[in-house]
């Protein structure tokens, strides 16, 4: 069975790697779900994996299949599961429990050990191949009515996290509502996101560096939402038009951007940084003025990474309040397919050379 791999550690090592069928024997308990992969989406972890800036192979392999953006249909599941039968369009969450008290509650997206365990990425081989199997509990149904937006399902579970993170802790404030937004980045998880704070009916401002028309700018014009060109303006002169921001999402993979956030943030605020920047990078702040106006101003910084079950299903159920309120609008992400695993190279090529493209994605089989 072809799969899609890299050797961790060796950088551009990206290959086709022959791997063994899947099958339910591997779950004996009966909770086993075999799936057909029909689509991968890829990204920049991906392309930096195979950079060899992080990423480790499972015990007793030397090479990594890489994929965490899975879409496919289950083919067979074992005589104990509930959650989804032959037929069904599913995806799969990507971080896999370890053995702290989170990871044994469901909270693995939240684990309190060094090592952490995710499909494709660290530990675990991913989804670009022919099929895989797993358990039950990390299978999550797609609506049929969603199968357009396929690959999106778990982009689209980070940005849910994210902003429901963000709530969550806002708890401490008995009551807040939040009004203006935002989201630093207008890629697969700044757009989401956008979309997840539209429906919540906050004024969403995302910000990019390009000037409009783009297609950015027109997925945020669909969503009823403000895009901003920091080549027209800067992100000083948006304050004074709109104010301080009460939530902001960054989702740039810049470090630079993400500390300057701390300047732009009101009262009570949260500022919820979603995005990894490796390397060696400093940058100065201000840091006198900033610890006096967060103590000073109640203000939270939060970092949010992965997802678990809860914020598939919660993101799937915004795409379908997205579709319904901005139809035709979310599918346009979708921007660079490559038509099977042989074409790993174009693959590659895409996520290093085109700026232009918002989402790859792998068509791996059809139905």
């Amino acid at each position: 069975m072809k799969a899609i791999a890299v050797h961790p550690g060796k950088p551009n090592s990206v290959h086709l790697q022959d791997i063994p069928e899947p099958t339910l024997d591997k779950f004996p308990c009966g909770h086993g779900v075999l799936v057909k992969v029909l689509k991968v989406g890829v990204d920049a972890t991906d392309k930096e994996i195979n950079d060899a800036l992080y990423g480790n192979s499972p015990p007793g392999d030397d090479f990594l299949v890489l994929g965490h953006e899975s879409f496919g249909v289950v083919l067979e599941v074992g005589d104990k599961v509930t959650r989804v039968k032959p037929g069904d369009y599913v995806t799969a969450t990507v971080r896999r429990p370890g053995g702290s008290i989170y990871d044994k509650i469901g909270t693995y997206d939240m684990t309190s050990e060094e090592t952490y365990y995710e499909r494709g990425i660290n530990l675990l081989h991913g989804y670009l191949t022919e099929k895989f199997v797993d358990h039950e509990d990390y299978i999550v149904r797609v609506p049929k009515g969603l199968k357009h937006l396929h690959v999106l399902m778990e982009p689209m579970s980070c940005a849910a996290k994210a902003v429901q993170q963000a709530y969550e802790v806002q708890r401490r404030m008995k009551v807040w509502s939040p009004k203006t937004a935002f989201v630093m980045g207008a890629g697969q998880i700044g757009l989401l996101t956008s979309l997840i704070l539209k429906l919540r009916g906050l004024r969403v401002l995302t910000f990019a560096r390009s000037e409009p028309p783009t297609l950015s700018s027109e997925i945020i014009s669909g969503m009823e939402g403000e895009y901003v060109s920091l080549a027209r303006e800067s992100i000083g002169d948006v304050v004074k038009r709109v104010g301080k921001a009460d939530l902001i999402v960054d989702a740039t993979g810049s470090s630079n951007v993400a500390f300057d956030m701390m300047n732009h943030l009101g009262h009570n605020g949260v500022l919820v940084w979603t995005s990894i920047t490796g390397g060696s990078r400093s940058t100065e702040i201000h840091s006198d003025r900033i610890n006096i106006e967060w103590v000073l101003g109640n203000k939270l910084l939060l970092g949010s990474v992965n997802a678990n079950r809860e914020h598939f299903e919660s993101g799937i159920k915004d795409l379908a309040l997205g579709e319904v309120m901005y139809p035709g609008v979310i599918s346009k992400i979708l921007t660079h397919p490559v038509d099977g695993l042989d074409q790993y190279r174009e693959m590659m090529r895409l996520l290093v050379e085109d700026r232009s493209a918002l989402k790859v994605y792998v068509n791996v089989a059809s139905e």
